[in-house]
Parts: structure tokens; sequence; C-alpha cells
């Protein structure tokens, strides 16, 4: 049984709050926890390299997810939508909502430092 783990922000700018992970549990290869982007926020271009990412939006407002070679696929998330984002996809959340997304979230890669590569450059393609 999990109790949880402290919280992190992770280095593509989203808030964690890992539940099942090789930290809390001795998880061999998956993640479960929350995951939240506060209002009015976004993450930083990225992909994930060696994970498949599965989310259920559980509350805020709306949040769209950029992805695509040149993050040109916009998607509208609302609560109760199951979102999944396949391993070396590039990608950024933004909140546009005025309370925080929160999702339940997992990933075939559990620890909490995940095999993210920042894509700075991309960036400015999402407005």
């Amino acid at each position: 049984m999990a109790k949880g783990a402290s919280g992190y922000r992770a280095e593509q700018g989203s808030d964690y709050q890992p539940g099942v992970s090789a930290e809390t549990v001795g998880s061999k290869v998956i993640w479960l926890g929350l995951m939240t982007l506060p209002p009015g926020a976004r993450t930083k271009a990225h992909v994930h390299e060696h994970h498949e990412t599965a989310l259920y939006m559980m509350s805020g407002d709306l949040l769209e997810l950029w992805t695509g070679d040149e993050l040109e696929h916009c998607d509208s998330v609302r609560p109760g939508d199951y979102a999944y984002i396949p391993a070396n996809v590039l990608h950024v959340a933004v909140n546009r909502g005025t309370a925080p997304a929160v999702f339940i979230g997992s990933r075939n890669e559990a620890t909490a430092q995940e095999s993210v590569v920042m894509r700075p450059e991309m960036d400015v393609r999402v407005p």
C-alpha cells in the first residue's frame, strides 16, 4: 500500500504528486499519481523518450493539448476526458481556465524524473 510521496514540479512545468512509483513502493515499470497544471500555466515543449502517458482529467476548465512534430494539432481536454500521449510525441499543455487542471496520470516508466527531453526551440509554436 502506498500513501504517496512529496510532490514536485517537473522540468516541463507541471506539478506531480506520485502515488505508485519507484520511489514510493519500488515499482519497476508503473508510475501512477496526480498531475496538476495551475490556471493560466503551460508546460514547456517536450517529449518523453521512453514512456507512454495516459491521463484522466478530474477537474478544471479547458486544457489545450498541442501535439505533433510542429505542434500543429490541438485537442481540447475537459473534466471527464481521457488523453493519451505516445512515447516520443512532442507536446505542450496549456491551461486556459481559471482553475487548476487536475489529472490522474499513469505512465510506463516508474521513476520520478522521467525520460523528458526538452525542446525549447518549439515553445514559440503554441500561442
